[in-house]
């Protein structure tokens, strides 16, 4: 165990138990509606969409946008830039919404309004790990992994300063690492 890690919040075996049901579910919701589109949120979500994509038994075809909310601090802005946009046209499509992590809801609310301008037929949200206790804006998910507790989590996708997405589970880091004064998160960590 890296010295950085404090404890496992949610094992690999949970995850895959969890990612099999939620592509169940997936598959059984969008079974008459064609293709479905899943835009993953990037870098985080790229692990925890390629397992749930294999789990989708419906057709399925992806694509990726990548946001930043924090700038250059530590704590949120609340502003988010979009830093690659997707690459097709969702007008008229059933899109799915794949993030790792929703904490204060901000930049999921931000992604949400931005994709409902672009008229989907159908717009659906898929997220892996939820903080409900750090919300700020109430977003709707769909499908939910994992509630989690108001820690600083690493691993399968998630990072501290880009180190830690290669973990197979969820893990607390140490409080010391990211420092004693709890500003909300890295700016590359849980982009919400």
């Amino acid at each position: 165990m890296h010295s950085d890690l404090d404890r496992i919040l949610v094992s690999s075996w949970e995850i895959q138990a969890r990612v099999i049901e939620l592509g169940r579910a997936i598959s059984e919701d969008y079974a008459n509606t064609g293709q479905l589109l899943t835009v993953g949120i990037l870098k985080g979500s790229t692990i925890f969409m390629a397992d749930l994509v294999r789990a989708i038994t419906v057709p399925v075809s992806f694509d990726f946008m990548a946001v930043a909310s924090y700038g250059q601090s530590s704590s949120s802005s609340g502003v988010v830039r979009i830093l690659k946009d997707l690459d097709q046209t969702i007008e008229g499509r059933d899109v799915l919404l794949i993030e790792d992590i929703v904490d204060t809801g901000l930049t999921l609310n931000y992604l949400l309004e931005t994709l409902r301008t672009r008229n989907p037929a159908s717009l659906r949200v898929c997220v892996l790990l939820d903080k409900p206790d750090r919300r700020k804006v109430e977003v709707s998910v769909d499908y939910l992994g994992f509630e989690i507790p108001d820690e600083f989590v690493v691993g399968y996708g998630l990072d501290y300063n880009e180190l830690y997405r290669n973990l197979a589970d969820v893990w607390v880091l140490k409080p010391g690492v990211y420092g004693k004064k709890r500003n909300s998160e890295s700016r590359s960590q849980n982009s919400e």
